[in-house]
């Protein structure tokens, strides 16, 4: 075996063990086993304080139940009618999802917000997503009819320009072979490194689509999304926020930010209820 080849598997895993180190590990679950009243029930009707229903969408190596333990009853607990749903299921891989070509992902979110708006009959919906979840969502807004149907995205460290894996994806030039790899087995691994054809497409002619209210949460200590600005948008209806420059003493990375920080999750609740939103601080963890 050539040299190049042998060293070709390490560096294919370790670009997997770099993402799969840092989510949860799975367990049995599916969207369908989420509450069944308040999260993922589908009799809820949006009240005249929280009129849009909010759909959350997972992560890379996710899946709609677990990501969302936290945020899922947080928001719940305010009023609002929660959704969530998997998406990317590659043939084969259980309980992990987010794995399959992003636009086709896209697909699947479009159809899942059209079954809850039937549900809810509400007009428009808020998107809430985590790391690939808050990317995603923005092909659907732009290519995909999606802009119409939703008021707001918030991002939770989203990888919206692609991500270097701290560096590691500048390798992939060195070991042929490896981007074809992802490319086919794991096809939205290769969709977020930057420069991917799939981002090209995605930002050329700007960040942002007109109608859509954007809020972007990122952690100066996030290890899989580099460099973390790099999640910052541009664009008219754009916020960027860095959560310590709320509280310097938040130390969540990337996975804890979206599974259990709730100064995070303070910021999703005043982005989906502006009108009322209150200042967000280190005590905000203890809401």
């Amino acid at each position: 075996m050539l040299p190049w080849k042998r060293l070709l598997r390490p560096l294919a895993a370790l670009l997997l063990t770099a993402t799969v180190a840092v989510v949860p590990a799975a367990t049995v679950a599916h969207a369908s086993d989420a509450p069944s009243r308040g999260w993922n029930d589908w009799s809820c009707k949006p009240s005249a304080a929280h009129p849009r229903p909010v759909v959350l969408v997972h992560g890379t190596f996710a899946n709609s139940v677990d990501n969302w333990l936290a945020l899922a009853p947080y928001l719940e607990n305010r009023d609002y009618c929660v959704f969530s749903f998997d998406y990317g299921q590659l043939p084969g891989v259980p309980l992990v999802y987010g794995l399959g070509p992003i636009d086709k992902s896209a697909e699947q979110l479009r159809t899942f917000v059209d079954k809850v708006l039937a549900a809810t009959g509400a007009p428009e919906t808020d998107l809430v997503g985590h790391s690939q979840g808050g990317l995603m969502p923005r092909y659907y807004l732009r290519f995909l009819g999606g802009a119409a149907k939703v008021n707001a995205l918030v991002g939770i460290a989203p990888d919206n320009h692609g991500t270097t894996l701290s560096g590691l994806t500048n390798l992939l030039p060195y070991f042929p072979g490896v981007q074809d790899l992802l490319t086919t087995n794991t096809p939205a691994l290769a969709d977020q490194v930057v420069g991917s054809p799939f981002l090209a497409k995605l930002n050329e002619g700007g960040d942002t689509v007109p109608g859509v209210k954007y809020t972007v949460l990122a952690t100066r200590y996030d290890e899989v999304v580099t460099p973390y600005r790099s999640q910052f948008l541009s664009g008219s209806g754009v916020h960027n926020v860095l959560l310590q420059d709320l509280c310097p003493l938040d130390l969540s990375e990337h996975v804890a930010i979206g599974l259990f920080d709730r100064i995070a999750f303070h910021e999703v609740a005043n982005a989906l209820d502006p009108a009322h939103a209150t200042a967000t601080t280190c005590a905000s963890a203890l809401s």
